[in-house]
């Protein structure tokens, strides 16, 4: 059976992954790219942004197992080409959900501090912590997570535009069996996820020490 905790954690990710999106969708409108745009994608409503697989049973399932959790969104259409600096243009879009992701867990840490000051750590009050807290984790897993230079992971962007031309045309052809390395590079290589996600157990500890301070 699902426990509250579980099923809080996977509506946590939703969330996180549908503004993660809309951040790329968002800023590829300010490079000059309207394709996310006319597809209905710049919006908070995660229907249109929600893979059933990734985004629903997947996490269901994991959660179920009590195993880490995994997911992902549709990805959002762009064509980099309509980018008025196309290089420039492409790692800020990239980037951009990374940078919402972040944005989000700071937030979250200040709400969280808020939170257990005036309500406490118990009843609704307790619940809402809770959420919060788990919206510090994912955001940040989410966020160095996708710093993987993984195509087609928003790191690979980066990468593949510091590398010759046609290296970076083999390397960005790896995306089509990218969910299939990400997800070999998740459950059998747990260490070097691990290594990779150092800085995110270093910021959830500096924004428990923050969070501490308003007791």
């Amino acid at each position: 059976m699902f426990s509250v905790q579980a099923i809080l954690l996977v509506a946590v990710l939703i969330a996180s992954v549908v503004v993660h999106e809309v951040a790329h969708a968002w800023q590829a409108r300010r490079e000059g790219d309207d394709t996310a745009e006319r597809l209905g994608r710049i919006t908070l409503n995660p229907l249109p942004h929600l893979d059933p697989l990734g985004s629903v049973i997947l996490p269901l399932l994991l959660a179920w197992q009590g195993g880490i959790i995994f997911g992902w969104a549709k990805p959002v259409p762009v064509n980099p080409m309509k980018y008025r600096e196309y290089v420039a243009g492409d790692i800020r879009v990239s980037l951009a959900g990374i940078v919402s992701n972040l944005g989000l867990a700071a937030l979250a840490t200040l709400l969280a501090g808020v939170v257990l000051r005036f309500t406490g750590a118990s009843g609704v009050g307790g619940f809402v912590f809770m959420a919060l807290d788990y919206t510090i984790f994912i955001n940040l897993i989410l966020a160095f997570f996708n710093l993987i230079p993984i195509p087609p992971l928003d790191g690979s962007h980066v990468v593949a535009h510091m590398l010759p031309a046609e290296l970076a045309e083999r390397y960005r052809e790896l995306g089509r069996y990218g969910l299939l390395i990400v997800m070999a590079f998740v459950f059998l290589a747990p260490g070097a996820l691990d290594w990779f996600l150092t800085p995110v157990y270093l910021l959830q500890g500096l924004a428990d020490q923050f969070i501490r301070l308003w007791i």
